[in-house]
């Protein structure tokens, strides 16, 4: 009877695992991993880890009221699966705030005119919860553009003069996020 009952419990623990690694499988695919990195003329490292979420017929950002996947005013991984990570090799300032050598989550509140940007010391983790945001290290206000339509989240680097422009595009918005070397 006692060995009945374990090789049913071990066939619903080995049932379970199989139904969540096809399940993070599935995540994984609908939105995969990406990575952008750049090293500025002037040394600086900027890594920037982070999930592609694809638009799929769905309406991204707006209300709560029309079932925005994202809706306004609501916490949002900046990607999907875990947390986005940004990592700097050196101190910068985004946006104007001074921020440490170091790796951070980043995360967004969107809003029709603008996005509120955090950058969080707690990052690594799942992405879905919000941070603790006793924990950002800075936080902000970026304005959104219009933008042509872009399917996939995507993150792109780009070089300046004095530092890096975080440049993120998705559905029909885009916002850049400026970080300048601190000298």
């Amino acid at each position: 009877m006692l060995k009945k009952v374990l090789i049913t419990v071990g066939t619903l623990v080995l049932i379970a695992i199989v139904a969540l690694v096809y399940m993070n499988y599935q995540n994984r695919t609908m939105s995969p991993s990406d990575e952008q990195r750049i090293t500025t003329s002037t040394g600086l490292d900027v890594r920037i880890s982070y999930s592609r979420p694809s638009v799929r017929d769905r309406l991204i950002f707006g209300t709560e009221e029309h079932e925005a996947l994202q809706p306004f005013g609501q916490y949002w991984r900046l990607g999907a699966n875990e947390a986005t990570v940004m990592e700097f090799s050196a101190p910068v300032k985004v946006a104007g705030y001074d921020l440490p050598a170091g790796t951070y989550g980043v995360y967004a509140i969107p809003g029709p005119d603008s996005f509120k940007i955090g950058f969080n010391t707690t990052w690594d983790r799942w992405g879905y919860s919000e941070p603790d945001y006793s924990q950002d290290a800075a936080s902000f206000m970026v304005p959104v553009e219009g933008h042509e339509h872009v399917e996939q989240f995507t993150i792109q680097i780009g070089e300046t003069d004095n530092g890096v422009r975080i440049i993120c595009e998705w559905d029909d918005i885009r916002f850049v996020i400026p970080v300048q070397e601190v000298k």
